[in-house]
């Protein structure tokens, strides 16, 4: 079980708003941080803070972490609670973030409840130097994989992402024990953000984890978290975009219910839709599907739904509607 961890700022046009602030980025608003489901999708955990809230707040981050846990069922969460001892887990749970959640006090609550880690490495010298040292070790290098987990052909142009583990290289006496360092290098492109290191030909990326496997696995499932980008753009499709009240406990209350509605939403398309639509953002299902031109006619104890006709996903709406009564 991936839980993914990431926060997103929302502007507010309103100063008479409780709870807003300034953000770092010379906006105004608030600063939710959300915990998602990797598998589903849906907002397990979500803390509503002013703009001026951190993203690295280690607090935060295991508050809503604790919030995503307890939503699990309870044979997957038993054993992560703080304090909970690690004979007690059924199920391995890995909580991912970006450079948010570097940092001791979030890593040590994950190993607090015996929750794996996933991390995006931050730009420090010591990390910068055993970045250049395996560069140079072309024995440390082995092919990264796709996000399909087939393996990256070797380009005649181009050299292929690859990845390595520079564990050796750094000191992580600080860090959990078992922590790993895996740095990933891609070729250089134009528009590129440089992260751990100023080079000319690669790219290079990498991550703390406590996770055992082959580095090439790791790597691919750590460049998973950026579904969670696609998590908080349903949710700002689905009202998130919108706090409607002064009261901060009423904008609160409408925080949850954006996040329950783009989890129904999201259930019906894991349950109910195929092909492109079960993975379309809000908007496409608003247009596509919830304004349908439809009636649904109840006789002789049966429900008929009639579709204008030629209307493009009427197919798509009454496989929706078997499987439905399939499930009811």
């Amino acid at each position: 079980m991936i839980l993914d961890l990431d926060a997103s700022l929302i502007e507010i046009h309103s100063e008479n708003k409780e709870g807003t602030a300034a953000n770092f980025k010379h906006g105004f608003g608030f600063h939710p941080v959300f915990c998602f489901a990797d598998t589903t999708g849906e907002a397990l955990g979500v803390m509503l803070r002013p703009g001026n809230a951190t993203a690295n707040d280690a607090a935060d981050l295991l508050t809503v972490l604790d919030t995503g846990i307890d939503q699990l069922p309870a044979e997957v969460a038993a054993g992560h609670r703080t304090g909970d001892d690690a004979g007690m887990v059924g199920r391995a749970v890995v909580a991912r973030s970006d450079s948010a959640g570097c940092s001791a006090g979030f890593v040590d609550g994950c190993r607090d409840r015996n929750i794996g880690f996933q991390i995006v490495a931050r730009r420090k010298t010591a990390v910068s130097a055993a970045v250049t040292a395996a560069n140079d070790d072309t024995d440390r290098w082995v092919v990264a994989l796709c996000a399909d987990g087939s393996i990256e052909e070797l380009g005649d142009d181009q050299p292929v992402a690859m990845v390595a583990e520079v564990t050796d290289l750094v000191d992580l006496s600080a860090w959990p024990k078992g922590t790993r360092l895996i740095i990933r290098r891609e070729p250089l492109h134009p528009g590129a953000q440089q992260s751990l290191l100023p080079d000319l030909e690669y790219r290079f990326w990498g991550h703390y984890t406590d996770l055992d496997g082959d580095l090439a696995t790791l790597d691919r499932q750590m460049r998973a978290h950026a579904h969670v980008e696609d998590h908080i753009g349903r949710l700002k499709e689905s009202g998130l975009m919108r706090f409607p009240f002064a009261d901060l406990a009423a904008n609160q209350a409408w925080l949850q219910v954006v996040c329950w509605a783009a989890d129904l939403v999201r259930w019906f398309q894991l349950l109910c839709l195929q092909g492109p639509l079960a993975k379309a953002l809000p908007k496409r299902l608003r247009w596509q599907l919830w304004h349908s031109p439809a009636r649904i006619v109840r006789t002789a104890r049966r429900d008929i739904v009639r579709i204008l006709d030629g209307w493009p996903t009427a197919r798509d709406l009454l496989s929706a509607y078997q499987q439905i009564a399939a499930f009811t």
